[in-house]
């Protein structure tokens, strides 16, 4: 029996960061607290779709629902922070979380978290400390699994040991080809095809992040990419606000050159 199946999983304590807020723990100061509930009935088909989760067997996968909590979280609170031990594996079912790192006084984001999707498996898996920080964008619902439980049953299910390392693929893949973007494309560049990327194949959409995160991601500064905004008007490229107007798709192809060992998620 998993330690979970008693419903004693223990939280621990997070920090609320941002302006205005001062940090916290929420085991003393319930202004921003959430109450630890158990998974809604409705969340557990969703969380079973995933494919970490998809081929398991049915008893392990009841036994980590029923150890598993569901928090609430608002907009701007760090969840976890990189060095931490990696205590749950997450799983955000709704809203926005973005994982950044920091050194010194500079903090990048490394990526944007959509739901439904699970977040830093290698640190559980591993059992090693986070190498990322995640902090909350939106107001967030995610499920937190103790992640001793989640070693208990890598270790005797074979089926979700292979959507672990089918997952664990899939996200180094995503590193090297962000690692290639970054390190091979001008920043014009890397606009030009997240741009593309984005707009799957429409030539007008909403970004769906703020400029200040999208430069974060780009590895730009916000005055980089105010230029490389303006730069790409010529190949028919208007933004403004959110709002992305591509008016000539061929000739901005043409300048990005997208590659698909580069653009391409499937790969």
């Amino acid at each position: 029996m998993l330690e979970g199946e008693t419903g004693l999983c223990r939280l621990a304590p997070y920090r609320e960061t941002g302006p205005g807020l001062t940090a916290f723990d929420a085991s003393l100061d319930t202004r921003f607290a959430r109450k630890d509930t158990p998974m809604r009935a409705e969340d557990v088909p969703e969380m079973r779709k995933l494919p970490l989760f998809s081929g398991m067997q049915q008893d392990n996968f009841e036994a980590l629902s029923r150890c598993a909590y569901v928090q609430t979280f608002p907009p701007q609170l760090d969840l976890i922070s990189e060095g931490e031990p990696s205590d749950f594996l997450h799983i955000l079912v709704e809203g926005r979380v973005e994982l950044l790192a920091s050194w010194k006084r500079n903090e990048t984001i490394l990526t944007l978290v959509p739901p439904l999707s699970t977040f830093i498996l290698a640190a559980t898996i591993r059992d090693a400390p986070y190498l990322m920080s995640a902090r909350t964008i939106d107001r967030s619902r995610v499920v937190l699994l103790p992640s001793e439980d989640v070693r208990r049953v890598f270790e005797t299910d074979n089926a979700f040991a292979r959507g672990v390392v089918a997952e664990l693929a899939q996200c180094y893949h995503g590193v090297v080809r962000h690692a290639k973007e970054l390190k091979l494309r001008t920043s014009m560049e890397r606009l030009a095809n997240y741009i593309l990327r984005q707009s799957r194949g429409q030539t007008e959409f909403e970004l769906d992040i703020e400029k200040t995160r999208l430069a974060s991601y780009l590895n730009m500064t916000a005055e980089n990419l105010s230029r490389s905004i303006r730069a790409l008007q010529p190949y028919g490229v208007k933004i403004t606000g959110a709002n992305v107007t591509i008016e000539a798709p061929a000739e901005l192809k043409r300048f990005a050159k997208p590659s698909q060992l580069i653009d391409d998620s499937s790969n």
